[in-house]
């Protein structure tokens, strides 16, 4: 069974599985071990689903790091002008258990918008499905019915309300969660280059153990195992995840494992504004790709993160290339940037 992993929400680290524990096993093979991968950022989805769980349990307000972001989108949501698209996205978000499989596709990893088609995109029978299992412990608002046919205007409607939600609830706050999301990267980067697939699943404790061929999620709201069978794993770092890891119901569908970061600093805090005088001299957007080129990343990473085109992107990129701040070098259909050492004394 898939959770929300938003009930009994802490930051507490998770014990280590015991043996009367409910645990998810995952089973890798050889192949699985190489082919275990970290999600190249925060994942605009997940974030944007996840915070729907959060916002709506119990013990939100108690949460010092989150209790002024909820009063703000509670005040935002208020003043909403599409109510009835809003509580379907609501309703198929519950705070704890099941929610469907479908709102978290995985074109997710090349942003919202390839998602948001992907989820418009669903097949009638996988929307069939996995509202009959939301169903069956809770209530669905009448338009949950049309959207298990398949409507397309439904779908339309649940993707802007995605898509407004957003901007109130995360949009306001990317910069913050990409960089508590960045510093987990960071982290796994260090251990996979200090000893590969198995420092990389290892370094995941103590929420999880990993033996060097299951790796065990405790605390799970059911007993279950997941076999890869050679997919690979794609590990997704989440602000917005709660103490519980989360995966997908759907056994066929790519294997993925959303786990929570250590949240740094409130949402309520002032975001980082970045560096003032590189931005007057560059210009904002520069600035900012400057900032994500440090330590190296894709034209791709560079449009996900600023939220530009991938053509804007690689303009930005030749810009600074040309002014000797970055080099870039092509690894077959992909552009990998780093900085100079003009470019790196400059952001610095």
């Amino acid at each position: 069974m898939r959770s929300a992993g938003t009930l009994n929400h802490t930051d507490a680290p998770l014990p280590l599985p015991g043996a009367h524990e409910i645990v998810l096993r995952i089973h890798f093979t050889r192949d699985d071990v190489a082919r275990a991968r970290v999600a190249p950022g925060a994942d605009p989805v997940w974030e944007l689903i996840l915070s729907l769980h959060l916002f709506q349990a119990r013990r939100a307000d108690r949460d010092p790091l989150l209790a002024g972001w909820r009063r703000d989108v509670a005040a935002g949501l208020r003043h909403s002008d599409d109510g009835a698209s809003v509580r379907l996205l609501f309703a198929l978000n519950p705070p704890q258990g099941y929610f469907p499989d479908f709102l978290t596709p995985f074109e997710s990893r090349a942003g919202l918008l390839p998602a948001l088609d992907a989820i418009r995109s669903t097949p009638t029978a996988n929307l069939r499905r996995d509202l009959n299992l939301l169903a069956k412990r809770n209530r669905l608002p009448a338009t949950a019915a049309a959207l298990a046919r398949g409507d397309v205007t439904t779908l339309h409607r649940l993707t802007d309300s995605m898509e407004a939600y957003r901007a109130l609830a995360i949009a306001p706050h990317w910069s913050r969660i990409e960089s508590a999301v960045e510093a987990d990267r960071s982290q796994r980067a260090r251990a996979m280059l200090a000893d590969g697939a198995d420092g990389l699943l290892g370094s995941l404790r103590p929420g999880m153990r990993w033996d060097g061929e299951v790796l065990e999620v405790g605390h799970y709201p059911a007993d279950r195992d997941l076999y890869l069978d050679g997919r690979g794993l794609l590990l997704v770092p989440a602000y917005f995840c709660a103490r519980t890891p989360v995966t997908l119901v759907d056994p066929d569908l790519p294997p993925v494992l959303v786990y929570p970061v250590e949240r740094l600093g409130g949402l309520d805090q002032p975001a980082d504004q970045g560096r003032p005088a590189l931005a007057a001299l560059l210009g904002r957007t520069r600035a900012r790709v400057l900032e994500v080129v440090d330590g190296g990343c894709s034209t791709g990473e560079i449009a996900r993160r600023l939220d530009v085109s991938p053509a804007a992107a690689s303009q930005h990129a030749a810009v600074l290339r040309n002014a000797g701040l970055l080099v870039s070098r092509r690894d077959g259909n992909t552009m990998l940037h780093t900085l100079t050492p003009l470019g790196k004394a400059m952001l610095d």
